[in-house]
């Protein structure tokens, strides 16, 4: 049985000397696309000339869709997620790797290809707003419920380790993509983009862990309420609400665009909302739960305030210059977790959101998605180059850590592959930074093929070095496994 040796020296190491190399990129970065394009060439022009045509279509041209086509794109995306969900289950996957597919067959890399005269009749350019509302929407609720389920009290009563080596697999792959980002950024970064929000973006999307498909994979395997199970959880908690503020500041810092008075507004509004919301709004809606429940359902008069929380979250964080979904997300931590109300509300959102809002998003993402990018110029060795970094950096800062705090490196490493898992998480960071123009078309094709590798070699790999369990003496006996969502 192995214990728990966790130091100041040890978070200094893991994460101090990442930030340091850090602030040393950026600090030296290139600041300009000319200082590096001698030494390492772009993209042929022929991507460039194809990414506008990835962008979707402005939401006003979306007003004259005829219902039918619309019902008739739901109906083709939810059979065709349904399907490849199913299929992928049978082989051992989540069915959330066979909906991420399903959205890719049914875009312009495959169906488009193959099909193009039928593609571009079931997805004609200017019928792609109503879609992409639907599936923001989605996303929205889906931040929503990731929330709800983190438990903060269970948070602090995580022992060390869980804190260093989720830090850890934030630290090593942000700095690693950040690193990577000074080869990158010549060849596939948007004309006019800056390196310093550049690099950025790019580090917060190789940091990003899938807390919900993390807790499908060991609901499946049987180890959610084991020590691995416990702690993966624990460290996949404390991996979302750092990963998401650092994702935050990025965003803020994009959309000031260097201007200080702009950012200081941007995070000083940002910390007063959140002081705000955890301090004022959570004890008010506590009384939520004092309220009987009929059947186990919350009433319509609750959940019309839980919903009416949600949309005015997002609403504030959107104005605030961060994003909606973040707001989304706090309205979730904030909810009252007593008498079961949290089971409830996301008993009864759950469904509309699995079966039919996540699927579009899926879709829409396979919408915007064109492999032939990643065919044009060193676009293959860029992908290989991105998904190595998230692969080694996840894998290899959490099993690290988990080393250093204890741990023998069987179960380390068991540790490091669950870290690993992106998922659904990934594609939303990514469709920010490609909504935001922070990252190329060329860029976002590549990172969704390394969010589908990385998701799916995580069941795989946990079967070949998954240990019987990690030590008890790291975690609570009541470890939370609560997260066991679909997606």
């Amino acid at each position: 049985m192995s214990t728990s040796r966790v130091s100041p020296l040890h978070y200094l190491l893991l994460v101090g000397v990442p930030a340091i190399v850090l602030a040393l990129v950026l600090w030296f970065g290139p600041e300009r696309r000319s200082a590096l394009d001698a030494l390492t060439g772009t993209l042929p022009a022929a991507a460039a000339e194809l990414a506008p045509s990835v962008a979707p279509a402005k939401a006003s041209a979306a007003a004259s869709v005829k219902v039918g086509l619309l019902v008739a794109q739901l109906l083709v995306v939810l059979i065709a997620a349904r399907a490849t969900g199913y299929l992928l289950e049978r082989i051992g996957q989540p069915s959330v790797i066979g909906e991420m597919l399903a959205g890719i067959l049914l875009g312009p890399s495959i169906l488009g290809a193959l099909l193009p005269e039928v593609s571009g009749t079931l997805f004609p350019a200017d019928s792609l707003g109503f879609l992409s509302a639907l599936s923001q929407l989605g996303v929205l609720m889906f931040l929503f419920l990731v929330g709800l389920h983190l438990d903060l009290t269970s948070l602090r009563r995580q022992a060390g380790a869980a804190v260093i080596a989720s830090h850890a697999s934030i630290a090593a792959p942000f700095t690693m993509g950040v690193v990577l980002a000074i080869w990158l950024y010549p060849k596939v970064a948007p004309p006019d983009v800056p390196f310093a929000p550049f690099a950025l973006f790019v580090g917060a999307a190789m940091s990003v862990t899938a807390f919900p498909v993390l807790a499908r994979i060991l609901e499946d395997k049987g180890l959610t309420r084991t020590p691995l199970g416990g702690l993966a959880i624990a460290c996949a908690a404390v991996d979302d609400v750092t990963a998401w503020c650092l994702l935050a500041a990025v965003v803020a810092l994009v959309r000031a665009q260097g201007v200080g008075s702009t950012l200081l507004f941007t995070l000083g509004g940002s910390l007063l909302f959140v002081i705000l919301m955890l301090k004022v709004m959570r004890p008010m809606l506590a009384r939520l739960a004092e309220r009987p429940f009929a059947n186990g359902r919350v009433g319509a008069g609750s959940m019309g305030v839980v919903i009416v929380t949600v949309l005015a979250s997002a609403l504030v964080t959107e104005w605030l210059g961060i994003h909606a979904l973040f707001g989304a997300f706090l309205a979730g931590v904030v909810m009252p977790r007593a008498n079961g109300f949290t089971e409830a509300v996301a008993h009864q959102l759950s469904d509309l959101l699995v079966i039919l809002l996540l699927p579009l998003f899926f879709a829409y993402t396979g919408l915007r998605t064109r492999f032939d990018l990643i065919a044009a110029g060193d676009g293959l060795l860029i992908t290989v180059a991105v998904l190595v970094v998230a692969v080694s950096g996840k894998i290899g800062g959490t099993a690290f850590a988990a080393r250093l705090s204890g741990q023998s490196w069987r179960d380390a490493s068991a540790l490091g592959v669950l870290m690993n898992t992106r998922g659904l998480m990934e594609l939303v960071v990514l469709h920010m930074g490609l909504d935001l123009g922070v990252i190329s078309p060329a860029l976002f094709a590549m990172m969704v093929v390394m969010a589908l590798v990385t998701t799916v070699m995580t069941a795989p790999l946990l079967s070949l070095v998954r240990a019987p369990s990690l030590s008890p003496s790291l975690l609570p006996a009541d470890g939370d496994g609560r997260m066991a969502q679909q997606h």
